[in-house]
C-alpha cells in the first residue's frame, strides 16, 4: 500500500489522534526518514482538522489514507479522501496561499489521474488547506476536467468545503479498498526518471502508466542477463537495445549505469550534449538537496556518470595506454556513432584526434582492460538528423574485427556467428505519451505520406492551428500544475522568423530551459524561444507547440525537404535528416501535441517569396488528412476560491 496509514473515516474518528501519529511516525521511520517533533505536530494538527471535518458528514464508509507516496513527484499527499463521490487530495499548509502551493496541490491530483488506475473514473479535487479564511467565492461548477482546479480552504471551514463538493460531484461510489490496492505506475519524464535511477530506484518502480501496459523489466532483465554472462565468462559483448521513439532505452540505459552495473564502473555516453547539459544540472542539484553534497563534489560524481561521448573516445585515442575505468558503459544513440569520415575531420570547433570510426574506438578502447566488458547500444529508429552518422551498419563490421560478441533483438541485427539473439531487447511499446499509444506511429505514418494509415489511428493527441497566439494560449491553459509546455522547431525553419518568431533556444541556456519554471523568463514556458531537434532530442515535455517550417513542405503529394540560400529555398540533398528532424518533434510531447502551420505570406505587393501562403496551406491540409484535429477554441480553466 502506497500510504503510510489508511483507515476508515469510523476508524478514525473512533481511534485515538496520538496513535495515529504514533503510527505515522513508525512509518515514517521503517521508510529511513529523520521524524522530527515539526512532523509529528503537523500531523496531530491535520488529523484534528480531519476528524473535525470528517465528524460533520455522513463519513463511515468513507476512506482515508494518509501520507500517499507519489513516486515520481519524490513526494506525498498529506491526504486524500475518498468519500462517496470523489477523491479529494488534501495539501496542508499553515499560512502558503500562493500559486506554487496551488499548482503543487494541482500536480498531486494530474499525476493520480494520469497514473493510479483507481482514480481515472473519478473526479479528483486538490483542495488547499490552510489557517485563516479563504478569499472568494465558489464559482457555479467545476465540471470541466476530470480533475478540478485547485480550491482553497481554511483549516476550520473544511467540513463546508467537502459539503460544496459533494453538492457539485456527480454520483460515483467509490470502493476504498479497491482504490488503496488499485496500481500506480508512474511514467516520469527523462529528468524526473534520471533524478529517481540516480537515488536508487529501481525501473520496475516506474515502468509503465496503466496496468495494461507493458513495463520495462523485461528489457533491464535482458540487459542485466548479458552483463552478468560477461562478467561470468570473461567476455566482452555489446548490448544492442533498440525500439521506437519513446520506448524507454534512454530509461533503460539509465538504469544500467546508475543501478547494479555502478559498483563495476559505469558510465553513459552520448554525444547529445544538451541531453548531458540538463541530466547533470538535475542530477547535481538534487544531489546537494539529498546528500547536502557541495557543488563542485555533486558536480565531480555526476560527470563520471553522464559523459560526452566523443571527449570520451579521444581520451583514449591520446594515451593508447591508458585503461578505461569503466566496465560497463551505455553509448547513447550508438545509431549516429561517427564513422571513420566524420571521426578524422572531427568538428568545426575542435579538430579531431581519432583514427578510426567511433564504434572501432569504443570497442578497442574498452578491450585494453583484461576480463570482461560491455557496451549497452541504444539504437533509436529514425533519429539519424546529421551527416557522418555510421548507423548499425558500422557496428557489425568492427564487432568480430575487434573479437567481441553481441545480443540483439533479431530485428535490429543480420544472423551471424557473433550474434546471439534475444527478442527481450526490442522495446516495442511508446511509452512516452500518457493518453496515446498511436504517437509514434502516427507521425512515422504522417512523414511516410500515408495519410489514410494516419487518420485510421484513434484518440491521437496531436492538434492543429494557423494561430501562434491561439497556441500559445492554450499550451498555457492546458500545462496546469508542473506540467511543462514549450515550443520546438526544426533548426532548418529559418522563415519562422517572419511569422514573428525569431528565438531559438541557445545551446547555453538549454538546461535552463528544461529546468527553470515561468515567471522565470529563460523556461521553457515562457513560450518565447523554441528548441530545434539538435536542444531537444532525448528529452521530453509534457505539452509541445511544433511551429512547423519551409524547409519540409508538401510539393505534388509528397514531401519535399530544402535549405534557405540567401534569400531563396533549393532542394535539401539530406532528406532523411529533415525528415527525421521532423520525427523528433513530433515525438517530444508526453501529453499532447499542438501544431502550429503559419498562414504564410498573401499575394499582393509585399508578397515574400520563400513563405508563400499556398505552400503552407498544403502542408495544414495534409495534416488535417492525417487527422490531426483542429485546435478548439479556448476554454480556460476558473480559478476556483471558496467562501463557506
Amino acid at each position: 500500500m502506497r500510504a503510510w496509514f489508511a483507515c476508515t473515516g469510523a476508524e478514525l474518528l473512533a481511534r485515538d489522534p496520538a496513535d495515529t501519529v504514533g503510527r505515522l511516525a513508525s512509518a515514517q521511520q521503517g521508510r529511513g526518514y529523520a521524524g522530527s517533533p515539526d512532523q509529528e505536530s503537523a500531523w496531530r494538527q491535520q488529523i484534528a482538522t480531519l476528524r473535525s471535518a470528517l465528524a460533520a458528514h455522513d463519513s463511515a464508509g468513507w476512506t482515508v489514507a494518509l501520507e500517499y507516496d507519489l513516486l515520481r513527484l519524490e513526494r506525498r499527499i498529506d491526504a486524500v479522501l475518498l468519500t462517496d463521490r470523489a477523491i479529494l487530495c488534501l495539501e496542508f499548509k499553515l499560512t502558503d496561499r500562493s500559486p506554487a502551493a496551488r499548482r503543487e496541490a494541482e500536480d498531486y491530483a494530474l499525476d493520480l489521474r494520469d497514473f493510479h488506475a483507481g482514480s481515472r473514473a473519478h473526479p479528483i479535487i486538490p483542495i488547499l488547506v490552510t489557517g485563516g479564511l479563504p478569499g472568494a467565492p465558489p464559482i457555479p461548477s467545476l465540471l470541466l476536467d476530470a480533475v478540478w482546479p485547485t480550491l482553497h480552504s481554511a483549516d476550520t471551514q473544511l467540513a463546508q468545503t467537502i459539503a460544496w463538493v459533494q453538492r457539485q460531484a456527480p454520483a460515483n461510489p467509490l470502493d476504498g479498498a479497491a482504490w488503496l490496492a488499485a496500481p500506480y505506475r508512474p511514467v516520469p519524464h527523462i529528468i524526473e526518471a534520471a533524478t529517481m535511477l540516480y537515488a536508487r530506484h529501481g525501473v520496475a518502480e516506474i515502468a509503465a502508466a496503466g496496468a495494461d501496459r507493458a513495463s520495462l523489466t523485461r528489457t533491464t532483465a535482458a540487459i542485466a542477463r548479458a552483463i552478468e554472462g560477461a562478467r561470468q565468462t570473461g567476455a566482452r559483448v555489446v548490448i544492442f537495445v533498440t525500439g521506437v521513439p519513446g520506448a524507454g532505452n534512454t530509461l533503460c540505459g539509465l538504469n544500467t549505469v546508475f543501478g547494479a552495473a555502478r559498483p563495476d564502473g559505469a558510465a553513459f555516453l552520448t554525444g547529445n550534449m544538451p541531453l548531458v547539459a540538463v541530466l547533470r544540472a538535475a542530477l547535481a542539484e538534487d544531489a546537494m538537496a539529498r546528500e547536502k553534497l557541495p557543488r563542485g563534489e555533486a558536480d565531480r560524481r555526476v560527470r563520471a556518470a553522464l559523459q560526452n561521448v566523443h571527449r570520451f573516445l579521444e581520451a583514449g585515442a591520446i594515451d593508447a595506454a591508458a585503461l578505461p575505468p569503466e566496465r560497463v558503459i551505455v553509448f547513447d544513440e550508438a545509431q549516429r556513432a561517427w564513422d571513420a569520415a566524420k571521426s578524422l575531420r572531427g568538428s568545426l570547433n575542435k579538430p579531431s584526434r581519432l583514427t578510426m570510426s567511433e564504434p572501432a574506438h569504443t570497442l578497442e578502447l574498452m578491450g585494453r582492460r583484461p576480463g570482461w566488458a560491455a557496451v549497452v547500444a541504444l539504437i533509436g529508429q529514425g533519429q539519424e538528423i546529421n551527416t557522418g552518422e555510421a548507423g548499425l551498419a558500422e557496428w557489425a563490421q568492427v564487432i568480430p574485427r575487434f573479437g567481441w560478441r553481441a545480443v540483439a533483438a533479431p530485428v535490429a541485427m543480420p544472423t551471424a556467428a557473433w550474434l546471439t539473439p534475444d527478442a527481450d531487447l526490442d522495446l516495442t511499446i511508446p511509452i512516452r505519451s500518457l493518453r496515446s499509444a498511436h504517437t509514434a506511429a502516427w507521425a512515422d505514418a504522417v512523414l511516410r505520406g500515408a495519410a489514410q494509415e494516419a487518420a485510421a489511428m484513434p484518440g491521437v493527441p496531436f492538434l492543429l492551428t494557423r494561430s501562434l497566439d491561439a497556441m500559445r494560449a492554450a499550451l498555457r491553459a492546458q500545462a496546469r500544475g508542473h506540467r511543462r509546455a514549450g515550443l520546438l522547431r526544426s533548426s532548418g525553419a529559418k522563415r519562422l522568423r517572419g511569422e514573428g518568431l525569431a528565438a531559438e533556444v541557445p545551446a547555453d541556456d538549454v538546461p535552463d530551459w528544461f529546468l527553470r519554471r515561468w515567471p522565470d523568463i529563460r523556461a521553457s514556458d515562457a513560450l518565447e524561444a523554441a528548441a530545434t531537434e539538435y536542444a531537444c532530442q532525448g528529452l521530453e515535455l509534457d505539452l509541445a507547440g511544433l511551429c512547423w517550417g519551409g524547409d519540409f513542405i508538401r510539393a505534388s503529394g509528397a514531401w519535399r525537404a530544402r535549405r534557405l540560400m540567401g534569400h531563396r529555398w533549393v532542394p535539401d540533398s539530406e532528406h532523411d535528416f529533415v525528415r527525421n528532424t521532423y520525427r523528433v518533434l513530433l515525438t517530444r510531447a508526453r501529453v499532447e501535441t499542438i501544431i502550429w502551420v503559419p498562414a504564410g505570406s498573401p499575394p499582393g505587393a509585399f508578397h515574400d517569396t520563400t513563405r508563400p501562403a499556398a505552400e503552407m496551406d498544403a502542408i495544414a491540409d495534409y495534416l488535417s488528412a492525417c487527422g490531426a484535429r483542429p485546435l478548439p477554441e479556448p476554454r480556460p480553466l476558473p480559478t476556483a476560491e471558496l467562501l463557506l
